[in-house]
């Protein structure tokens, strides 16, 4: 029998349990592309680890709509099992599988067609550029299969199991970090073997995560596609707003890097390790939005608003003690950093500021990652999705350029998170009073039936 297990005990401890086991698969997730600029660094070849940058960039892109599919998964999962509704919930579960893998498959072939114009774009030439089309050209096909993994990973966070949702990210990184030396080095393919490496351990992390999902919970009923078209409105409800959301922060880091590109290969170098060191390092604020959010969802399937209201809060106060310790250690560590991935010059100075000042901000991200995953897990995944363009379009492009402009490239990382800051507090403000209303109106339904 499938239990709802978050709308009673302690919420501190269902977060922290949540959060601190997803984010041992997290960092591994996020320690597969930390390995490979890693590794390729000691080739000491700045176009090559530039050209990781500008492929990250893409890739990022197609990661930010696969996070978007597991949290569609994980919101009507849990909501569904919340509402003691489990055939329901294993139906949705089988048509999100489909939708994900259709819609990443679209994805990937568009990505395919246009990626050596879309490089151009983004301020890749020479070098750089043609080590980037290596590395894409081998790892853009498995964005399809990589959806199913999260697809895999959104049921298993939606039935509250984070033993096994870690496994998926976890098996991935284990292989990952094995085989990039080997393929790198050993095989000397530099770019193509990092490639490589991380196309096996993703194939890895959707056999792992298929068998939690389909072998040990049994979440899929047999493909019906009738069904499929009547799911298919609530899935867009919640996929659209979460993948419109999740995809405007690619949009940000790419128009960051385009900006940093002008400053030449050992700008976008440094900033590109920063841009894999940092998820690493704050993984767990990352991971803290994919878990509260089944707890928002089953809380509000049993209509426990003042838990709501509280695994908000106790998220803020546990990511507030998180990022000071990760940014007293990222003061510290910033001379060992340089030494270990062998820069020199303007990279190594990026890396050295960013250590010194740009990680204390990240508590206000944290915010709106805790907030992005209430409104997708309360009903209005659209407000995450205003509050994300918001932030983008306005708190992070406009304080770039203008930051480029009065301080180089300096400012051009300073300048989002200044923007950040501002629409963390928008946003929470913004959910707190959301919160408050939707209590008042299901409530007064629930006395008046």
């Amino acid at each position: 029998m499938v239990k709802a297990k978050f709308i009673e005990g302690s919420l501190m401890r269902h977060i922290l349990v949540m959060t601190l086991s997803s984010s041992v698969g997290l960092i591994a997730l996020f320690m597969v592309d930390l390995v490979d600029i890693y590794f390729l660094s000691l080739l000491q070849n700045t176009s090559i680890t530039a050209a990781v940058g500008f492929a990250g960039n893409v890739m990022l892109l197609t990661i930010s709509v696969n996070i978007g599919l597991m949290i569609t998964m994980g919101a009507l999962v849990s909501r569904s099992i919340g509402g003691r509704q489990v055939l329901k919930a294993k139906r949705v579960a089988t048509n999100v599988f489909v939708f994900g893998f259709l819609l990443a498959l679209v994805l990937a072939s568009v990505l395919l067609i246009f990626i050596d114009p879309f490089l151009s774009l983004i301020g890749a030439e020479g070098e750089a550029k043609v080590q980037a089309l290596r590395y894409l050209y081998i790892l853009l096909p498995s964005v399809p299969f990589f959806a199913l993994s999260m697809c895999g990973n959104g049921v298993l966070r939606g039935l509250g199991d984070a033993r096994r949702a870690m496994y998926v990210t976890l098996s991935g990184a284990i292989v990952n970090a094995i085989l990039d030396p080997i393929f790198i080095f050993g095989l000397g393919l530099e770019i193509r073997g990092a490639a490589i490496a991380t196309l096996i351990a993703r194939l890895t992390m959707v056999g792992v995560a298929l068998y939690g999902a389909i072998y040990v919970h049994r979440m899929i009923t047999p493909f019906n596609f009738q069904r499929f078209k009547n799911f298919l409105k609530p899935i867009l409800n919640i996929a659209v707003p979460s993948i419109l959301t999740n995809i405007v922060t690619p949009v940000g880091a790419i128009y960051i890097i385009a900006l940093i590109a002008n400053y030449g290969d050992a700008a976008v170098a440094g900033a590109s390790i920063i841009n894999r060191l940092s998820p690493v390092v704050f993984s767990v604020l990352f991971s803290l939005s994919g878990a509260v959010g089944p707890i928002f969802g089953q809380n509000l399937g049993a209509l426990n608003f003042h838990r709501i209201r509280a695994t908000f809060l106790n998220s803020l106060q546990f990511a507030s003690i998180y990022v000071l310790g990760a940014a007293v250690l990222l003061f510290f560590a910033q001379d060992f950093i340089v030494w270990a991935f062998k820069v020199s010059g303007e990279s190594a100075d990026l890396i050295k500021f960013f250590c010194t000042w740009l990680a204390l901000p990240f508590v206000f991200q944290a915010a709106q990652f805790v907030v992005n995953a209430g409104f997708n897990n309360l009903g209005k995944p659209i407000y995450a999705t205003w509050l994300n363009f918001g932030k983008i379009f306005i708190g992070t492009i406009p304080f770039a350029y203008f930051g480029g402009v009065w301080f180089g490239v300096y400012g051009v990382l300073t300048g989002p998170a200044i923007g950040a800051a501002i629409f963390g507090i928008i946003a929470s403000i913004f959910l707190l009073l959301y919160t408050r209303n939707l209590e008042a109106n299901l409530t007064g339904k629930k006395k008046a039936a």
